[in-house]
């Protein structure tokens, strides 16, 4: 499916900084592995990669605005569109060897995502949606939600609150209430990906907290374009700003909402 001329330029990018990430991932397993270094390591190799993004998107479109992960957000002359980014989601993958990141860039118009790219090197698959065009993997592979209608057939993806975050006990309770009922949940540790991978009907439905919007501005474009239903997890919420978000396939969603809402 060809896209548009900002798909286009989302897709050169993802792959350019892919590149340069996939470079530095091989170089992973040799690094002495501590706090510091390792870290360091991976702090550089995040930045090389939203260099490269900047560089291209803003080269591209210059009048845009831009909000990343690891730099100042920019005010853009148009002030109704702006680049949403992650350069690296999954950082703690990365630094142990695990295959299992992506690059992601959304495209925010007046106050909505329009368009999201979601790049997973390793596996060298590119999902993409744009508003009314349908979301797509590669190619020519059009996506769409899973059929599942029987939660306890349905596999969940989520976050795992770590390092003391105040939102742990809140997600336990959402596991013990939901685990039973399912037939499993995942923690791959890429709130990209777990967006994406719901889209393509790998899993039935995702719910996290605590999320940037470079987390999933992009995921959000791919999840609806795929025929999913997205909502915060405050139904009175607003998912960018809470960093709050629960979606699934149509008919799972309302059980599952309920499950993890307690409602």
């Amino acid at each position: 499916m060809p896209g548009s001329a900002n798909i286009n330029i989302m897709m050169k990018a993802a792959r350019k900084a892919g590149r340069s990430l996939v470079k530095d991932f091989r170089e992973v397993e040799n690094l002495q592995v501590s706090m510091k270094g390792a870290g360091d390591f991976v702090s550089r190799a995040d930045l090389r990669a939203e260099e490269i993004l900047k560089e291209e998107l803003l080269g591209a479109r210059p009048t845009y605005g831009w909000l990343a992960e690891e730099s100042d957000e920019i005010p853009g002359k148009d002030p109704t569109r702006r680049w949403i980014v992650d350069p690296l989601d999954g950082t703690t993958n990365f630094l142990h060897g695990l295959p299992h990141w992506a690059i992601s860039i959304g495209l925010e118009h007046k106050g909505e995502m329009v368009a999201g790219i979601v790049f997973d090197p390793a596996k060298d698959e590119m999902f993409y949606a744009e508003k009314g065009e349908g979301a797509w993997l590669n190619d020519s592979n059009r996506l769409r939600v899973s059929g599942r209608n029987r939660m306890i057939e349905s596999i969940f993806a989520t976050g795992l609150p770590f390092g003391g975050r105040a939102d742990l006990p809140e997600t336990l309770k959402d596991l013990a209430r939901l685990l039973p009922a399912t037939a499993g949940v995942r923690r791959w540790g890429a709130a990209s990906l777990d967006l994406a991978y719901v889209a393509a009907g790998r899993y039935e439905g995702f719910w996290e907290r605590n999320l940037k919007p470079w987390d999933m501005g992009a995921g959000l474009v791919l999840v609806k374009e795929a025929g999913g239903f997205v909502q915060p997890l405050n139904p009175k919420g607003n998912i960018l700003e809470d960093g709050e978000v629960i979606c699934a396939n149509e008919p799972i969603f309302d059980q599952f909402s309920k499950v993890i809402r307690n409602s």
